[in-house]
């Protein structure tokens, strides 16, 4: 198959005259901060959901330390977490000066292993941290169970898995509270923006408080006592937000099909399996297409496969770079060598192009582009 025309980038927001329409209506509105659009995107998503109260936020990492602030978790704590997701909640511990705790991950699943997790539980745990990686939802049962136990905080990352379920419900349904960040590469993109979602009331006024000042709260002394963030997300975002879940249901149906390609694709790519799908999961919505390369390969030979694939204009990507092996992590004693799991995982994932705007050819061009650039790297085929 010849290259195509056009640059295959590795995500691409599904954008149509609805979108346009409603950021139009935004700006003519008058009102360009956080307005009406914001509390109606609060609602309506809290609502698809399954929760009683939203609130929307500039950023999924400042979702996160809004809501470890309410919890009261702050320095001298320390909230347990996976080195392995979107790292840009994780952050949010170091952010409001606590310690992150790094647990190993499910070899499968790639979500932070709950027994793993009780391991590290000690005298100044006060929370949990975990995420729905790559829309593939963690072991919430069992995480619960362990939050109960050592009366603990649970804190749901769903930013990688929006429409997923899990034992019937939802993702970002299971935590004390649940983030989303709506930037790109989200099926529901917002371009900036993200949410706090929440059945405590008690939580979701704090979270209003703490989020912002608005003129309604000019006077208020209660209020007044805490000082705010200014961290809420704009009418734009939220126009475009509101547009995009009314649209969500279309935007994961379309983003099946393309999975669908990719895996009749991958059927004749010898060794790779289908993306795991535990027992207890009922739908999962990856947010990128995501592959395991085989031991025979290294994270230079991985880092490679990129090289080549991008020179055959298709854009690939190292899913993450786990907490542990980064900088500011090293200097809080982590370094490689302590979370097997993840290393393993971490050194040959990969992810490709995955949005609604490709097409059955151009999927199957970049599954060749992949064979090809296998062999290229003298490591043969890929294998679990």
């Amino acid at each position: 198959m010849d290259a195509p025309d056009d640059w295959i980038a590795l995500s691409d927001p599904d954008i149509t005259g609805d979108e346009l329409e409603a950021v139009v209506m935004a700006l003519r509105s008058g009102q360009l901060s956080a307005g009406p659009a914001v509390n109606e995107f609060e609602s309506a998503f809290a609502q698809w959901v399954g929760r009683s109260h939203g609130a929307a936020v500039g950023s999924g990492t400042l979702g996160a330390c809004l809501a470890l602030k309410v919890m009261g978790i702050g320095p001298g704590d320390e909230v347990i977490t996976a080195a392995y997701a979107w790292h840009q909640v994780a952050h949010a511990i170091s952010l409001v000066g606590a310690t992150p705790v790094l647990a190993d991950i499910d070899y499968w699943s790639g979500c932070i292993d709950p027994v793993k997790a009780a391991d590290k539980v000690g005298p100044r745990t006060r929370a949990i941290l975990a995420s729905n990686v790559n829309g593939h939802p963690a072991d919430w049962q069992a995480l619960r169970e362990l939050a109960t136990r050592h009366d603990l905080k649970l804190i749901e990352d769903s930013t990688e898995a929006v429409g997923s379920r899990y034992q019937g419900r939802r993702v970002g349904s299971f935590g004390d509270v649940s983030i989303f960040d709506f930037s790109q590469p989200s099926a529901l993109c917002c371009g900036q923006g993200g949410m706090v979602l929440t059945d405590d009331p008690a939580l979701a006024s704090e979270l209003g408080y703490l989020r912002e000042r608005r003129l309604s709260d000019r006077n208020s002394v209660s209020v007044g006592s805490r000082v705010p963030w200014q961290a809420s997300m704009s009418d734009l975002d939220a126009a475009l937000g509101l547009a995009q879940l009314q649209r969500i249901d279309e935007i994961l149906l379309k983003r099946k099909q393309v999975e669908g390609w990719y895996h009749t694709q991958m059927q004749s790519f010898e060794g790779i399996k289908p993306p795991y799908l535990a027992e207890h999961i009922d739908e999962v919505h990856w947010m990128l297409y995501k592959i395991h390369l085989g031991k025979r390969f290294t994270g230079s030979a991985r880092n490679q496969i990129i090289e080549d694939m991008d020179s055959n204009s298709v854009q690939s990507a190292i899913y993450c770079v786990p907490l542990h092996q980064q900088f500011h992590y090293q200097q809080l004693g982590w370094h490689r060598g302590l979370l097997p799991n993840t290393e393993r995982i971490g050194d040959r994932s990969l992810t490709l192009p995955f949005h609604t705007h490709l097409d059955e050819d151009e999927v199957s061009y970049i599954v060749k582009t992949l064979k090809d650039a296998s062999v290229n790297v003298g490591a043969g085929a890929a294998i679990y």
